[in-house]
């Protein structure tokens, strides 16, 4: 079974020079360095390739020489695409100086310095990328921690990891069968500087293994084929590495992923993803087969029935959704240090196969959300873990900030496309949330670190929904009080009309009525000076006014108590009792006042006035209470 003709990865091609050349010239006067040793380890048990170089890098040069501040890190051309992560460390052991130097003696003759580092972080190198003219490829500058002198060396490991690298052959394969992969790459250690001595070892997938070269006779050793060593490999050196092997770990990859965090200053932040999926192993041939599948162990061992994502401990409100809705097959491991979540798929994923789901959690803003008065920064996760040996090919990002935040400033662990900011709205929001977009492709694991956002908001914004929300209750019940109070009716309603009618005449009727009951208590009064004063006059012109007013007033209720009638109305009768009532009221105030001129006179004796007095005072009080009553059922 022969592999596919197209070379898809050597592996991790190493260029090291002593400084690096101004992007797009050669530098002829570069310190010359060597390769003394080179350890190289090709991890392919996965979907990825993972590359690692352990290499002392010693300088050749005379004592003239300049010394080496930096080195270069160079690809074949064929690999540019496939480069997902390239990280370089100095080991935390020595640098050796030749004899002579200002430090203790070491091993062969050399004088050792210290590379301090108390974490990886600290051990990790400065890698930019660069050119080379007339050179074909990628290449990167590497900065060293201790610039080397003529004849001293450093041991600095590369990692690489590379995507899409391990092509399945067969590319089509049955339920039943068993996946196998071709990787192709390089045996020698590529590099513009002659390497002495070299190893390589590959770490297989499975102990399953069709064919590999036989370069330098290699042994092997279940899953591990060691080549090597290669002695005095001159520069530039290619010579094609191939092996086919079973591989049936996960060919997961997430085509495209949409990260969505919305931060909130009320203590909360949302986070949700939502990802497209995809096997990209070897395509399912033929038909499934759910009972074969669940019958026997060994059906589609390339499949993938579930997988572990790693949400960050604080995490809470966790939910897992497609198209359908909610997916109840998964399950969440609370931890101490993270949260675990099973995603289970409605339906096993082979080769080919595709899913989409959406996975959302909320987090409190106090572990990631940082400020100094009016300046915040935000510190969160880029990318966070899905599944192991993840490989995202596409990811974009919005961070969606407070309504309000200005002077926004992005601090990202490596390069990102920005695209145009946005605007995002929501509940009680009026001129839109900034939304910062970033777009990141290939991607694996590596690429979990963390971004930080710097921006400002002026706490006094955070008055504004609350604010929003009590005017929005203001005007909706001020809206309502205005719109029970009109009619929009376009048709009259006789009973409603009439209605009216008698509710204007009741209040027409009550108005008379009050200002009656009025002209007896001003009377009263007049009486009351006529007894003081002894005045004529005065009682019979209060008199007059009384006759004249209450015959005025009476005749105005009489015309009413009409119109009532007119209308139906059985409030006519009620008029009428209190027309009735009234007739009497008059009548014993008009008998108070006779009583008064008797006294005034001399004819009555004050004894037997105030006991007469009291007699027409409590009628009338028993008659206008009765009105009173009346006037209250009106």
């Amino acid at each position: 079974m022969e592999a596919p003709a197209a070379r898809l990865l050597p592996p991790l091609l190493l260029l090291l020079s002593a400084c690096a050349p101004a992007p797009g010239r050669a530098s002829s006067d570069a310190p010359p360095l060597v390769n003394e040793d080179v350890k190289r380890t090709v991890d392919l048990s996965s979907h990825l390739a993972k590359v690692t170089a352990e290499v002392v890098l010693a300088h050749a040069g005379s004592g003239s020489s300049p010394r080496a501040a930096s080195f270069l890190l160079a690809l074949e051309p064929e690999l540019e695409a496939r480069l997902a992560h390239l990280g370089v460390q100095a080991l935390q052991s020595s640098v050796y100086v030749p004899r002579g130097g200002s430090a203790g003696f070491g091993r062969r003759g050399y004088a050792c310095t210290e590379v301090k580092g108390e974490d990886e972080e600290e051990n990790n190198l400065e890698v930019r990328e660069t050119s080379i003219k007339g050179q074909s490829g990628r290449f990167f500058t590497v900065k060293l921690p201790v610039a080397l002198d003529p004849g001293a060396k450093i041991s600095v490991i590369v990692e690489a990891v590379y995507t899409h690298v391990l092509q399945p052959y067969p590319t089509q394969i049955t339920q039943s069968e068993k996946q196998f992969v071709v990787f192709e790459g390089n045996h020698y250690f590529y590099s513009p500087y002659p390497t002495k001595t070299q190893t390589m070892r590959v770490k297989l997938a499975s102990r399953n293994v069709e064919s590999y070269t036989k370069l330098g006779n290699p042994t092997r050793s279940e899953d591990l084929l060691d080549y090597g060593p290669f002695r005095d490999i001159p520069a530039y050196s290619q010579d094609t590495f191939k092996v086919h092997s079973e591989n049936n770990s996960p060919f997961l990859t997430i085509t495209s992923m949409t990260r969505v965090i919305e931060v909130s200053h009320w203590g909360n932040i949302a986070v949700e993803e939502n990802v497209d999926l995809k096997h990209t192993g070897a395509v399912l041939k033929g038909p499934f087969s759910r009972y074969d599948y669940q019958r026997q162990p060994d059906s589609g061992v390339s499949s993938v029935r579930s997988f572990k994502t790693i949400l960050p401990a604080a995490a809470q409100d966790v939910y897992y959704r497609d198209e359908i809705g909610n997916v109840s097959t998964s399950h969440l491991l609370i931890l101490d240090d993270s949260v675990e979540m099973e995603i289970r798929p409605r339906f096993p994923l082979f080769g080919g196969w595709k899913t989409h789901y959406i996975v959302g959690y909320n987090l409190p803003s106090y572990e990631y959300l940082y400020n100094l008065g009016d300046q915040y920064a935000l510190k969160m996760r880029l990318v966070d873990h899905v599944f192991d040996e993840q490989v995202i090919d596409s990811l974009t990002v919005k961070i969606i900030l407070p309504e309000g935040a200005k002077n926004i400033q992005v601090d990202s662990p490596y390069e990102i496309s920005r695209g145009p900011d946005e605007l995002h709205y929501t509940y009680l929001d009026t001129f839109g949330r900034p939304v910062i977009v970033a777009h990141k492709e290939n991607l694996v694991e590596q690429h979990i670190q963390d971004i930080v956002v710097h921006y400002t908001f002026n706490k006094v914004l955070m008055l504004q929904e609350p604010l929003l929300v009590v005017a929005t209750f203001y005007i909706l019940f001020f809206t309502v009080i205005v719109y029970v109070r009109l009619d929009f009716s376009i048709t009259k309603d006789p009973a409603a009309e009439a209605r009216m009618k008698v509710a204007c005449i009741t209040e027409q009727v009550l108005t008379l009525v009050n200002k009656r009951l009025g002209l007896y208590r001003h009377f009263d009064e007049t009486v009351n000076r006529y007894k003081q004063s002894r005045d004529v006059s005065t009682l019979n012109s209060g008199k007059k006014s009384l006759e004249t007013e209450h015959k005025a007033l009476t005749s105005g209720l009489a015309l009413l108590q009409s119109r009532l009638k007119t209308e139906g109305s059985d409030l006519c009768d009620k008029v009428s009792e209190m027309q009735r009532l009234d007739a009497q009221v008059k009548e014993l105030v008009l008998k108070a006042a006779v009583e008064a001129e008797r006294l005034v006179a001399g004819k009555l004796k004050k004894d037997t006035y105030i006991e007469n007095e009291k007699l027409i005072s409590g009628k009338r009080q028993e008659l206008v209470g009765k009105i009173d009553h009346i006037l209250d059922a009106l």
